[in-house]
């Protein structure tokens, strides 16, 4: 007996000290890990992204992550947007891009090389930008947290069961604390002199006076809630009916109030909004731009370059365009007044109605549908994730784009969504529905940003990064190969198609002729009502989108340049061994990446491909 209790001792005291040492051996790990550069790269691709989420409760929601694990205390907040939290990000892309070089590159391989790259580009892209933190325009016609914030509210809030009733009540208590982080940050950038244009200011405050001059009870952020509470089957009337107090209450209090102090400072600040100018009039605005492009194409494309690169396709789109049309009787007049008199008959419009509105969205889904049954033709791994057909809405609909996709969510509880814009159904006749839901749904932004959020066996970084010029160029591409399975066939659904690709030509005239060439407003909008054949109110938007969004809209044509003349080099090194559906496979396999990345990527499978046949 004595000696089996000497023996149980020492094995109780040896287990004692290894459990010592494996905790601390976990804590070491996990200091290093939260602190300082981690052992294992993973770990720091997962410490950048599980950072920038928790600093962003919207984006978590957004995301819904966290959810599956039963956390979602992150639902009753809203992301800090003061200019101490936009510093203290600057100071986290700095940190994080430095511990990022400091692993071997040289050692890295597959998947957790490309994962290093695509961080880096995108990072470093982010520390270039520092010197222009102020630079952008928080609140705009387009986008901002005044327009955001109420469709993030009634799109992404999860309002499933009472206690997401409670976080919603608890999000909207502190719309004026998120409201005077905002205001705080515009008095900066004022004081630094970046002031946006007039026509922001007028079309904001005109939105903004909108949101609150409906009574309450009919405000979005009210009858959403009243209608997603009335269906909790698990929630008592009574407590529906203090629900529904609570966020009258909160409607009438701290939203209304913090939507009055935006309206103060915009018209404050509206006799300081003298003109309509490209951001080269800001301080070191062509430096500023010439980063914008950078970031927005990830090339190394001048301003100059871009510019004669969209004169040649405007001219070379509008040719094709022009043969298309004389061959269907429409002879007289330049291309442009040939797609407007097109686009006001009456056999291509919908009634300007709610029944045209609804009738058109049916529409929209029929025409997913259809070409959704022929993808396995053209593409070997599919989305699991459906997609909806919804409309912009209203508060909102006069300055946004004319339709636009919104990812699902990550645990797939929230399908992806096709957002479309029936401010004036004038703006969609029935030859340009096609084209549109191909850009935005199936086989455009749906397919590829529903792929990319499947992703699996990588960083969790890798499904939610965004490359502009991949993603809308993947888009733009989309269109024309929906045209070439044969999808648009009709000869004036095809014309739709070459509007929509002549469209994205002249916006790269029209972006760095606003912010290179010093364009007005009014100069713009000329150039591509003249060549374009768009509806004016469409051309006014886009005009007026490109002015608050400095370089974005060249990614669209270069990104799809670029993937084309992969495709094509692909076919000719290839030949009769080239399979179309893998060529889509290795550009989407990986997500959205840096159009430099893509380029290697696809040349490292012709290379393997061509290296097997020898």
């Amino acid at each position: 007996m004595t000696s089996d209790s000497g023996m149980l001792k020492r094995i109780f005291k040896w287990m004692g000290a290894l459990l010592a040492a494996l905790l601390l051996i976990v804590a070491v790990f996990a200091v290093n890990a939260i602190w300082f550069k981690p052992f294992f790269i993973n770990v720091f691709f997962e410490r950048v992204f599980i950072e920038l989420a928790l600093e962003d409760p919207e984006l978590l929601t957004t995301l819904r992550v966290l959810e599956p694990l039963g956390i979602d205390g992150h639902n009753a907040r809203l992301t800090d947007v003061s200019p101490a939290a936009t510093l203290a990000q600057n100071e986290k892309v700095v940190r994080d891009l430095a511990t990022l070089r400091r692993y071997d590159r040289a050692s890295l391989s597959g998947q957790t090389a490309l994962s290093y790259d695509t961080l880096e580009d995108f990072l470093a892209g982010l520390v270039d930008g520092i010197p222009f933190t102020w630079h952008s325009y928080p609140v705009n016609q387009l986008f901002g947290v005044q327009s955001n914030l109420p469709e993030f509210m009634v799109s992404r809030h999860p309002l499933d069961s009472e206690r997401g009733a409670e976080h919603y009540v608890a999000r909207l208590e502190q719309f004026e604390t998120k409201f005077s982080q905002l205001i705080e940050d515009l008095r900066l950038r004022e004081s630094k002199g970046i002031i946006p244009p007039r026509f922001v200011v007028e079309k904001v405050l005109r939105e903004m006076r909108g949101f609150i001059g409906a009574p309450v009870e009919e405000n979005i952020l009210y009858t959403h809630f009243a209608d997603a509470v009335a269906g909790l089957q698990d929630v008592p009337e009574e407590r529906a009916e203090e629900l529904l107090a609570a966020v009258r209450s909160a409607i009438e209090g701290a939203v209304y109030a913090a939507y009055g102090e935006l309206i103060a400072y915009f018209e404050a600040l509206e006799p300081s909004a003298i003109g309509n100018h490209g951001v080269w009039a800001l301080p070191d605005g062509d430096a500023y731009y010439d980063h914008r492009l950078r970031v927005s194409t990830t090339t190394d494309l001048s301003a100059d370059e871009i510019h004669a690169l969209g004169l040649r396709e405007v001219a070379r789109i509008q040719a094709e365009m022009d043969a298309t049309l004389r061959e269907q009787g429409y002879t007289e007049g330049s291309v442009a007044e040939r797609m407007t008199a097109l686009g006001g008959e009456s056999r291509f419009l919908y009634p300007n109605t709610d029944a045209g509105r609804e009738q058109i969205l049916a529409d929209f889904r029929v025409i997913i549908e259809e070409i959704d049954r022929e993808m396995p033709a053209w593409f070997i791994t599919l989305p699991k994730s459906a997609v909806e057909v919804v409309r912009v809405p209203e508060f909102r609909q006069e300055g946004a784009a004319g339709a636009y996709y919104t990812l699902p969510s990550l645990d797939g509880s929230r399908p992806g969504r096709f957002n479309v814009n029936l401010r004036n159904l004038k703006e969609l006749p029935r030859y340009k529905m096609r084209t549109l839901a191909y850009h935005e749904a199936v086989p455009g932004h749906h397919l590829q940003t529903a792929l990319q959020t499947e992703l699996t066996g990588v960083p969790q970084f890798r499904r939610v990064l965004p490359f502009t010029a991949f993603s809308e160029g993947w888009g733009l591409y989309a269109e024309r190969l929906a045209w070439e399975a044969g999808f648009q066939e009709d000869p004036f659904d095809n014309l739709g198609r070459l509007q929509d690709e002549l469209f994205r030509a002249v916006r790269l005239v029209v972006d760095t002729g606003i912010h290179r060439m010093r364009w007005t407003r009014e100069e713009a909008i000329a150039y591509m009502l003249d060549n374009s054949g768009l509806a004016e109110t469409d051309v006014v938007a886009e005009i007026e989108r490109y002015f608050v969004l400095p370089g974005q809209a060249t990614a669209y044509k270069i990104g799809m340049i670029k993937i084309l003349e992969l495709r094509e080099r692909a076919r000719s090194a290839l030949g009769e061994d080239f399979d179309i559906r893998q060529f889509h496979e290795v550009v989407l396999r990986n997500g959205d990446v840096p159009l430099t990345i893509l380029e290697r990527e696809v040349d490292s499978w012709i290379a393997a491909l061509q290296a097997s046949r020898a």
